[in-house]
């Protein structure tokens, strides 16, 4: 792989999940671009990127995800303005004058998220509070949808998860995992939340889309609420990475 004249990669940890690899390596494929590679930058620690940044020369892009996406902000020369506003980046673009950082997540987001929202969907619950949950709270204050984040602790805007009452839950219709809860091999875990009191008029978004169907998804569609993985909003972000990429 090192061979490869033109790299990119995927920075996180644990990420052997990832279906970014996948993605990216089928689209250079059907693209004919036989030169270009993605890989996995699995970190154990976020300085580990200084010694793959010295030594690799023939990388022109990377993604970050979980728990790096706001860790890397040092590590980078200049951020999009987009990026910024938000506080965490997904997407790494080498330019000519040092590594530049974008957040691709909040297009992803938005434009996979769009389809399920009805009339009233008007408050949210984001569960998390990571470098993802950032992106989803940027988007729903675009879009005029009010949130709180739900945490282990409480603090300001922030609700631990033993006060996620069924007043809350009628309240807050669009439910946002953004947590790594319930992603391959620990399919069975879930945030945890009064699920009993959800209902059709609910919408839940997790993050995760492997598996394709997680716990979180799966105690909401048997109640009969909208259901959404993030496989999607994957693709979405990973073609608007592409598209920087090329643009450098």
């Amino acid at each position: 792989m090192n061979m490869k004249r033109t790299r990119f990669g995927l920075v996180g940890k644990d990420i052997s999940y990832s279906f970014s690899r996948g993605y990216f390596t089928k689209k250079f494929s059907d693209l004919g671009l036989d030169d270009h590679s993605y890989e996995n930058f699995d970190f154990q620690a976020i300085d580990e990127i200084t010694d793959v940044l010295k030594n690799n020369t023939n990388i022109k892009g990377m993604n970050v995800t979980i728990p790096y996406k706001q860790e890397v902000m040092p590590f980078l020369t200049e951020l999009d303005e987009e990026a910024e506003k938000i506080g965490a980046v997904n997407t790494i673009q080498f330019t000519k004058n040092g590594l530049k950082g974008f957040n691709t997540d909040a297009y992803g987001f938005k434009n996979a998220m769009a389809p399920f929202l009805k009339p009233h969907h008007k408050k949210a619950l984001i569960l998390g509070t990571g470098g993802a949950s950032k992106a989803v709270a940027y988007v729903l204050g675009e879009l005029g949808i009010s949130y709180i984040f739900v945490s282990r602790s409480a603090g300001d805007n922030k609700i631990g998860y033993d006060q996620v009452t069924e007043d809350v839950l009628k309240e807050h219709t669009i439910l946002i995992n953004c947590t790594p809860l319930g992603t391959h091999p620990n399919i069975e875990e879930r945030p945890t939340l009064p699920y009993e009191f959800l209902s059709e008029k609910h919408f839940l978004f997790d993050l995760i889309y492997n598996p394709e169907k997680s716990a979180f998804l799966t105690a909401g569609e048997a109640k009969g609420a909208q259901i959404s993985n993030g496989l999607r909003m994957l693709e979405l972000q990973a073609d608007r990475s592409w598209e920087i990429w090329q643009e450098s």
